[in-house]
């Protein structure tokens, strides 16, 4: 994991990009198709913290994600003129269906590109709101680079996904939302793609309770796949990346946008990075805990929680950026996050090659309440002796202090179980 802190700056210091009168009328625009999501409280998490910890949820929001602000303030400032040439936009999923929404309260023509093998809801609901979608490549990038040739080609407007002063003001109307529902906020964390959202969260924010003299620790959270802030702030300069695949393929961005560099550089606090496990395991936690189904990218902030990352923080609000989750890909991260935690987890055990051994040690893992979910048992595992078979086996516990438990009935058994990572 990265921790990058950001040099402090003067509270008098002026912002780049958009002003607090900026964000305050991109609220009025935005109010008019963002709904005002709940703020929900988490005592799980605040033990972790040691503090109050509020969980922003725009997991709700209409089209399922923040994105919506940004596209909607940015559409509707275009003129007549460049409202007739129609939009084109590239995304992964969330940017796409705040255009393609956005776009159709407008009357404007839209026309998006995604990538190929785009999760099935985020293409279905953005060809619902009326765009035209384009498949393209197999990354976020290859998209984006379609999408401003198409923009070149035919004269339509190109509407980033972050890298905008009226995408940014549009995205930071959450943090105006924000503080109307927590005044006494001391941290907020957001996960970082690009930088739109927090940039514009961390600005409103900054320059609202800079009038207050007060200050607001601002914590960006990266997938540690494609994590390009890190390196791009301690070198003081945008820094692209390779990035890997990762779940949170809403923040999976090479290269951190310009404008949201010079905002966050300025006044964001710490920039951290979280695993695709820790993800997972955040995901589980806002399932059995909050109730609430959430993306990887929108549970980013939660997984900098649950992996200790913030401490110290006071009144903290993470923020839920979307929930706009495949069902088949929630299946495999809950699995993954069962893993993450030990509640899920595959033993190796060499057992004498005679009748009765699987049985037994069946029944030393019931009585360790544990349950068996799966089952190998072969003679042919590389490390058996010749009157051996090898058990491979998954088994379902409580955590790791259940997982334990287990291991201790199986040695106390005669057994010399292994976990297999």
């Amino acid at each position: 994991m990265t921790d990058i802190t950001v040099p402090e700056v003067d509270m008098a210091t002026a912002v780049p990009g958009p002003t607090l009168h900026d964000f305050e009328e991109a609220r009025v625009r935005v109010a008019r198709v963002a709904q005002l999501t709940p703020m929900e409280s988490s005592r799980y998490l605040a033990d972790l913290v040691g503090a109050p910890v509020h969980l922003k949820c725009e997991s709700l929001q209409r089209t399922g994600s923040y994105k919506i602000r940004g596209a909607y303030n940015r559409l509707s400032q275009l003129s007549p003129e460049e409202r007739a040439r129609g939009v084109v936009a590239a995304s992964a999923g969330n940017h796409a269906q705040g255009v393609a929404f956005a776009a159709r309260e407008l009357g404007i023509k839209a026309t998006i590109f995604m990538p190929v093998g785009v999760a099935l809801p985020k293409l279905q609901a953005t060809r619902q709101y009326g765009a035209e979608v384009i498949l393209r490549g197999h990354t976020v990038e290859e998209p984006l680079r379609a999408a401003a040739e198409f923009a070149q080609a035919t004269g339509a407007v190109l509407i980033p996904p972050f890298d905008h002063a009226d995408v940014i003001a549009g995205q930071g109307t959450l943090g105006l939302e924000i503080l109307d529902q927590v005044p006494d906020i001391e941290t907020v964390i957001v996960p970082i793609g690009g930088g739109g959202l927090a940039a514009g969260v961390a600005s409103a924010l900054h320059q609202k309770l800079a009038l207050q003299g007060r200050r607001i620790r601002v914590i960006g959270v990266q997938a540690a796949g494609a994590a390009p802030y890190p390196l791009s702030l301690q070198s003081g300069v945008r820094q692209s990346v390779v990035t890997s695949p990762t779940i949170a393929d809403g923040i999976a961005v090479a290269t951190p946008g310009e404008l949201n560099f010079e905002i966050i550089r300025s006044i964001v606090d710490e920039v951290v990075t979280v695993t695709d496990d820790d993800i997972a395991r955040a995901l589980l936690v806002l399932l059995e805990r909050a109730k609430l189904v959430v993306e990887p990218a929108g549970a980013a902030a939660v997984a900098a929680i649950v992996t200790g990352q913030v401490v110290n923080s006071g009144v903290t609000v993470a923020i839920l950026s979307g929930g706009n989750i495949d069902p088949q890909v929630m299946e495999r991260v809950i699995s993954r996050g069962l893993a993450a935690s030990d509640r899920y987890v595959k033993l190796r055990v060499m057992l004498p090659d005679r009748p009765g051994q699987l049985a037994r040690i069946a029944e030393l893992i019931s009585e360790a309440n544990a349950n068996v979910v799966e089952v190998m048992h072969t003679r042919h595992g590389r490390n058996a002796l010749i009157s051996e078979v090898e058990l491979d086996m998954s088994i379902e516990t409580r955590g790791p202090e259940h997982v334990q438990r287990v291991l201790e009935r199986l040695r106390e058994a005669g057994y010399d179980p292994r976990i297999d990572s």
